[in-house]
């Protein structure tokens, strides 16, 4: 039986969704996303905690892990696989594990989320140590995957945070760095992948981007080191060249961007 404190399950304030138009579903669930960013905001000083605490340990040497199931699995995922690719870091920097493995990404494993465990077996295969934080994601905050892994997290000397959707939750008892952002009740009764499933994406965005920033990753506001994995990447990377190095002709910026690699390195190379 759900929590009856837990805002994530309240009822939905829009009544009889089922007799509703298209349009006025649309306005409603808009007017809900819109309350997201607020809530978000109340949060800073705690996302800036954990930012910190990341930065510092990668400095060292350590990674990101996100641990998660469901919706919120995926977005780990999601906002780790991104990284390489937007920053030029090396895949594995930022992990995103989601209860049922790689397969749940697609589709639901049945009760993969309620085995306290496993999140600490799935973390010991990337040989995990103390300098590595791990970060658990769960819009409920009562997700056995996450809690268990966070425990074992904090028993071996690893930083730990979350980002849940209500407070008090025991996720975030068992988070060092928590990060609660209450959006209330969903459009759609208990529907986390909506407006709790949106602030989680923010808050991960927040987070990733801050700390490749701080990792030296941006300059000015580019990115940098980001792959040329496809022609739109290399236009754009071809074009930050030449917001360095004005006085070169569109072909030579592109001729020094594939020779080297990444706008740092063929803005560095020139300049040398």
């Amino acid at each position: 039986m759900a929590d009856l404190n837990m805002t994530t399950e309240a009822s939905s304030n829009h009544q009889d969704l089922d007799k509703k138009s298209v349009k006025e579903l649309l306005i409603g669930i808009n007017q809900e996303d819109k309350t997201v960013p607020l809530a978000v905001e109340k949060v800073i000083p705690a996302i800036e905690a954990l930012v910190n605490q990341i930065v510092l340990k990668m400095k060292d040497g350590g990674r990101l892990f996100y641990i998660g199931a469901g919706t919120s699995g995926r977005l780990g995922i999601v906002d780790a696989s991104e990284c390489p690719p937007t920053y030029g870091v090396p895949h594995g920097l930022v992990v995103g594990i989601m209860a049922g493995g790689d397969s749940a990404i697609r589709k639901a494993v049945e009760f993969a989320e309620d085995d306290e465990h496993q999140a600490w077996k799935d973390l010991l295969e990337y040989k995990i140590t103390a300098k590595d934080v791990v970060i658990g994601i769960a819009a409920s905050g009562r997700t056995p995957y996450v809690i268990g892994g966070l425990d074992k997290a904090n028993e071996n000397g690893l930083i730990t945070g979350c980002i849940v959707c209500n407070e008090g939750s025991k996720v975030a008892e068992n988070a060092q760095y928590p990060v609660e952002v209450v959006v209330g009740p969903e459009y759609v009764t208990g529907s986390t992948r909506m407006k709790s499933g949106t602030a989680q994406k923010l808050v991960l965005n927040m987070i990733s981007t801050a700390v490749m920033i701080r990792l030296g990753k941006v300059k000015g506001n580019r990115m940098v080191d980001m792959q040329l994995s496809n022609e739109k990447l290399v236009d754009r990377g071809t074009k930050m060249v030449l917001q360095e190095l004005p006085d070169l002709s569109y072909e030579k910026a592109n001729e020094l961007l594939l020779k080297y690699g990444s706008v740092r390195s063929a803005v560095d190379n020139y300049l040398r």
